[in-house]
């Protein structure tokens, strides 16, 4: 995330956030950051006994989606102490309220990393491979015991072809692969949400993952398949494709890729005319267009219906 305007916080809110961290912190700034689309996000500087911290709060003040899932704050700090097993560079959870009762509404303090989204990469091959690397690393945690399990966010036996498509029998194809027998798979430890705006970099070198609010147990196939969607709309199916190939390479046997995955991570998008993911011209990615969205998710749609076909 990026820092932008420096809004002021409430000071009760600030004071709570200082104390979690420190009897003695005092806040030396407040700014903005700008990428997380479904919360309020705030970087925080304190000097505590000299030294200055910087940590992160994040407050949930979408009302459709508190009340879809009202213990989100919780949800984030369990698995932000989750993902601190994954050997991966994480924010650590300094202090959560549940229910708004200190923060005015529900909240999470955590520490913030170094390092910044980074989606025009000098070297795009090297950029591929850190992000399929650092996906695979996570997926070796164990999930047993997480008390979050994987679900779809769209209504698979209610799907319908978009209406903005020209394809509707290949979409229709997709729809009757994810409404039949899911593959069996050992759930693992997932981000549930993984894709290049959540993945922060320091000297061309990945430096932390953070937005582990969906985390759960869950498929590895839904991260793999959530992030080639990203790529395929941002870059293009070939991106995804490579995607695809160094994360196989990083996971090894423990990994066997079914296309099933990729066309359920397709059709948790298929809430209306696609549209461009503000997150990306905000992180410096401009030309993309609304029709450029529809073009290039027909395009990775036919391929994944090459790939469930066997081609």
């Amino acid at each position: 995330m990026t820092a932008i305007s420096n809004p002021i916080l409430p000071e009760r809110l600030l004071k709570w956030a200082a104390a979690a961290v420190h009897p003695l912190a005092a806040v030396q700034s407040v700014d903005r950051l700008h990428g997380g689309m479904s919360s309020i996000v705030h970087s925080i500087t304190l000097m505590v006994l000299g030294v200055e911290s910087k940590v992160v709060l994040r407050q949930f003040d979408n009302a459709d989606w508190l009340k879809q899932e009202p213990d989100l704050a919780l949800h984030e700090a369990e698995s932000l102490r989750w993902a601190a097993k994954t050997g991966v560079p994480t924010p650590r959870i300094l202090a959560f309220d549940e229910t708004g009762r200190d923060c005015g509404i529900p909240a999470v303090l955590m520490t913030q990393l170094e390092g910044s989204v980074d989606l025009q990469p000098p070297n795009m091959a090297l950029w591929v491979d850190g992000l399929a690397k650092t996906l695979a690393q996570i997926h070796t945690t164990e999930a047993n015991g997480h008390p979050w399990s994987y679900f779809t966010y769209n209504d698979v036996s209610s799907l319908e072809a978009p209406s903005w498509s020209g394809n509707k029998d290949s979409w229709n194809k997709i729809i009757a692969i994810v409404k039949g027998p899911r593959p069996d798979t050992k759930p693992c430890f997932i981000h549930r949400d993984y894709h290049p705006t959540n993945v922060l970099w320091h000297h061309n070198q990945i430096s932390g993952v953070v937005d582990w609010v969906n985390a759960c147990q869950g498929p590895a196939g839904i991260d793999v398949g959530h992030c080639r969607l990203n790529l395929a709309q941002l870059y293009g199916k070939k991106t995804a494709d490579a995607f695809l190939t160094a994360y196989e390479k990083h996971a090894g046997p423990a990994y066997h890729y079914e296309p099933y995955w990729d066309c359920l991570s397709l059709i948790d998008i298929l809430f209306g005319p696609p549209s461009v993911y503000p997150g990306w011209p905000a992180f410096g990615v401009t030309g993309l267009t609304d029709a450029l969205m529809a073009e290039r998710l027909d395009d990775y749609m036919l391929s994944l219906l090459d790939k469930a076909s066997g081609h």
